[in-house]
């Protein structure tokens, strides 16, 4: 029986505003891939990413420009080839991943990974702000145990100052998003340090960081933006201690699995990280991030609305996801 494939625009509102060194936003605008076959439906969820120019009319049309190939039964493997890394090829091979567990009737879990799924430790997103509000942010989380702060500005060891202060028990990540330069980066290492920062994600340009090779790490360093596909990872080696990995960068969890493997071989910790998406997204992650370093999967948690069924969170703690949801 042939594929039957749906694609949809979707938006879900962020409680308040999400900031970052980039910009704001006030709702998570997502597509969802739909594959049918045999009565059996998979879904993925996607997040454009502006950063790299997508778009949602790009990503949704992206997708329906592989209706053909996914109704004529291209598997995961193939996809690979047949898409670029991206949002738009991380929807369609989350969904083929869902639909064969259906079909099969074995989890996705049971492929990618040996040991009982485990309830995992999020880290939770404080926007960018001036420290006043950054602290009263960091103040309202200081219960949890791992705060991810978005920071990329002037006053950067202010805000530092600021959350950790507010928060003095929490393990703390800083996110600059490309925000920091050349000139900064030595002394907001070395506060970092002096404030016990756990890591800190992609403070540099990609491809204008090249001067981490050549400086001292008080803190271990994050890639993000510099990290796409498992091909180019040696290219990060002596710049970068982690690597965050997403599944809309990697363009799915077939090749996030890849990538992660590499980065393991190479000796880089691990971060699995998200966009700002629902639980339908953040699923699949879970399951790529049983044995992560870092987890950064808080997405329905910045959200006014989230999916039904979701993913149960417990404070930080993030449950594996029910079936029904997806996997």
């Amino acid at each position: 029986m042939a594929r039957v494939i749906s694609v949809e625009a979707e938006r879900f509102p962020i409680a308040g505003t999400f900031t970052i060194s980039r910009g704001s936003k006030t709702e998570a605008e997502v597509i969802t891939c739909t594959i049918g076959q045999d009565g059996h439906v998979g879904r993925g969820e996607c997040v454009p990413y502006k950063r790299y120019g997508e778009t949602l009319d790009g990503v949704h049309a992206a997708i329906e420009a592989m209706r053909g190939w996914i109704a004529g039964g291209i598997d995961r493997i193939a996809l690979l080839d047949a898409m670029p890394a991206g949002a738009a090829r991380s929807a369609i091979d989350c969904a083929l991943w869902d639909l064969e567990a259906k079909i099969s009737g074995t989890p996705v879990a049971d492929a990618i990974w040996p040991a009982p799924l485990r309830p995992l430790e999020t880290a939770y997103t404080l926007s960018l702000g001036e420290p006043s509000a950054m602290a009263a942010q960091a103040s309202a989380n200081a219960g949890r145990p791992l705060l991810k702060v978005k920071i990329g500005g002037d006053n950067d060891i202010a805000r530092i100052q600021a959350v950790r202060q507010a928060a003095p028990e929490s393990r703390i990540i800083l996110d600059a998003n490309e925000g920091w330069t050349d000139d900064n980066i030595v002394a907001n290492l070395a506060f970092a340090a002096e404030q016990g920062i756990t890591l800190i994600e992609q403070p540099l340009p990609a491809g204008h960081d090249g001067i981490l090779r050549h400086i001292a790490h008080p803190v271990p360093i994050c890639a993000d933006e510099s990290v796409h596909e498992a091909k180019n990872l040696d290219l990060l080696v002596g710049l970068y201690d982690a690597v965050n990995i997403k599944l809309d960068k990697s363009g799915g969890l077939t090749a996030a699995l890849v990538l992660r493997d590499r980065a393991r071989e190479l000796g880089f910790g691990v971060m699995v990280g998200c966009m700002v998406g629902t639980s339908l997204a953040m699923a699949p992650a879970v399951l790529l991030a049983q044995d992560a370093d870092f987890v950064d999967l808080d997405g329905p948690l910045l959200l006014a609305r989230d999916r039904e069924p979701g993913l149960v969170y417990r404070g930080s703690l993030v449950s594996p996801p029910d079936r029904v949801l997806w996997g």
